[in-house]
């Protein structure tokens, strides 16, 4: 576990670079995003009523080829958007990031609108009918069949990093993230959650892309439904708030607040960098995976589809992302600390620094501050070192046993990392900071206790059941695109059978572990398609004024 810890901490960070280096990886994103949206004169902006009449199915033909209608096209798409990362990506992006990081995930959802117009395009464009009559499409067949020949390396390295993300930031963080709400919340096994959450999903993704599709586009305007409505209370509840809380994004937004609130870095490009990284998590634009739902469309026009796609990021970020964001800032929980009482493990990223009577935030704490020796514990009480979860130490910490009496006796740690084998059954209790969805529920809870007392964040509970397990669904189709295209339809039982195993496996690894993969695989899956946006640009503005010269009257 350790080692997988330290690799995957070392892979996100060569993917996205240190907080203290420029990450390319953003700047690729934006700028790339800024030079789609100029070249197609913000489309995002112009043509936003006939995106809504596509959607309502005034365009909609059953004789067309594919497998989807539009609106069952753009909710397989969202269900794998909407989802995880705006319950706790969101979350993360704050806790790490502070306020202005929600400033720059609106930045990356208007300029991932035109990215997810174009990639959107260009997959109807080059998808292929395969001998059964479904459709196969994305990237990795745009770039080979729109750039050449030459470059089917490039379409195979996407195609390879559209399955580990699936594997990853699909299916994984998705699990992992269920499980770790249960836990929080209800005091479910990691373990159990792991089971039902992968077996749910393995009796909707054998049924293949038309089952997914029946059950996305009735889960996903429900489960979105539930969602926007408790937030929209709580920021009801809480709307004198509204306008500071507002100030304060933009103004942290170039100049992030002091350091002190439990988050890291305090710098810009740290800032800059959560922002971006958690938003294009939860949208996806540019990433290159919703044009592998979108390609199953049912349409003979390229554009018409690209226009559906691009409400994928205004509907997740610019409105579910930000009612997330603004009630947790509101609720003013994102910088507080409230008790909790953990077990020692793995999975909950418990470690140990040295007590030089400093006070330490994320940036703080580094490998000169880990410590390395005996703990002596005495009643649960020790001295000389200070836990910590989530980058913030623990105050009033106390080592318990099962029963919930004070432990006495001796913890090794190396590193700064606890010996497992000599905490069996300890735990740890005083007060934390909250990190993921357990910081979204807890302001949910916060915000909804007038009317609903303890319960409010059971909304929270719910939808990250909900929106987890429908983006596990439409990921595994993603994944399994990518298989068809790398060796053929006759992998697909059994990459679906890892993917259930993955399911499985993320509801019980710890969430450093399972975020830096995700992160990983997300810049790797970006970083091909981002280049043959690039090169296509021309060829998505041509279609585009082809498309809009026509006179395109409604078929309904």
């Amino acid at each position: 576990m350790e080692f997988i810890t330290q690799f995957s901490a070392k892979l996100s960070g060569a993917v996205w670079g240190w907080p203290s280096v420029f990450p390319l990886m953003v700047a690729l994103l934006l700028v790339t995003g800024l030079f789609i949206t100029v070249m197609l004169r913000f489309i995002q902006m112009r043509r936003l009523k006939h995106s809504f009449d596509v959607i309502r199915g005034k365009y909609d033909d059953p004789n067309h080829e594919g497998d989807l209608s539009h609106f069952q096209a753009l909710t397989t798409a969202l269900s794998a958007t909407v989802g995880i990362g705006n319950i706790a990506g969101v979350a993360t992006a704050l806790h790490y990031g502070g306020p202005g990081a929600l400033f720059w995930m609106w930045v990356t959802a208007i300029f991932g609108m035109g990215l997810k117009y174009a990639e959107c395009t260009l997959a109807i464009k080059y998808r292929v009918i395969l001998p059964d009559g479904s459709a196969s499409g994305g990237p990795m067949y745009y770039i080979e069949k729109g750039l050449g020949k030459s470059w089917k390396p490039l379409a195979i390295f996407f195609a390879v990093c559209a399955v580990i993300s699936s594997f990853g930031s699909g299916n994984s963080i998705q699990a992992f993230t269920v499980a770790d709400q249960l836990r929080s919340d209800l005091g479910v096994p990691t373990w159990i959650t792991g089971l039902l959450s992968a077996a749910l999903v393995a009796m909707v993704i054998l049924g293949g892309i038309k089952r997914i599709g029946r059950v996305t586009s009735k889960l996903v305007p429900y489960m979105a439904s539930i969602y926007i409505a408790g937030g929209l209370l709580v920021l009801f509840m809480n709307f004198g708030t509204i306008p500071g809380v507002i100030s304060t994004i933009f103004s942290s937004a170039f100049q992030p607040a002091a350091q002190g609130f439990g988050f890291a870095g305090g710098t810009f490009i740290f800032m800059l960098t959560w922002g971006v990284k958690r938003g294009l998590f939860s949208n996806e634009s540019g990433q290159g995976s919703a044009p592998i739902a979108h390609a199953a469309a049912m349409t003979d026009e390229p554009v018409r589809e690209g226009v559906v796609a691009m409400m994928g990021p205004m509907i997740d970020t610019l409105i579910i992302c930000s009612i997330t964001g603004l009630v947790i800032l509101s609720t003013g929980v994102w910088n507080q600390k409230m008790p909790e009482t953990l077990d020692i493990n793995s999975q909950n990223s418990i470690s140990v620094i040295i007590d030089d009577g400093m006070v330490h935030t994320n940036g703080e704490i580094n490998n000169k501050d880990k410590f390395t020796g005996n703990i002596v514990v005495e009643r649960g009480h020790y001295v000389g070192v200070n836990l910590v979860r989530n980058h913030s130490i623990v105050d009033g910490a106390k080592i318990i046993n099962s029963s919930g009496d004070g432990y006495t006796g001796v913890i090794a740690v190396s590193d700064g990392d606890i010996q497992f084998e000599d905490v069996d059954d300890l735990k740890l209790s005083g007060m934390m900071m909250q990190n993921g969805s357990p910081l979204t529920a807890w302001a949910f809870k916060e915000g909804l206790r007038p009317i609903l007392g303890n319960w409010g964040s059971l909304i929270i509970t719910l939808g990250v059941v909900l929106f987890g397990i429908s983006t596990a669904i439409s990921w595994s189709y993603y994944g399994d695109r990518a298989i068809v295209y790398l060796a053929g339809t006759k992998y697909v039982l059994p990459y679906k059978l890892v993917f259930v195993l993955m399911n499985f496996l993320g509801a019980i690894f710890s969430l450093e572990v399972v975020w830096n993969f995700g992160d990983s695989a997300l810049g790797l899956m970006a970083l091909p398609n981002l280049i043959a946006l690039i090169f296509l640009s021309k060829k998505v503005r041509s279609m585009t004024r082809e498309y809009f010269a026509k006179d395109h009257k409604p078929l309904r």
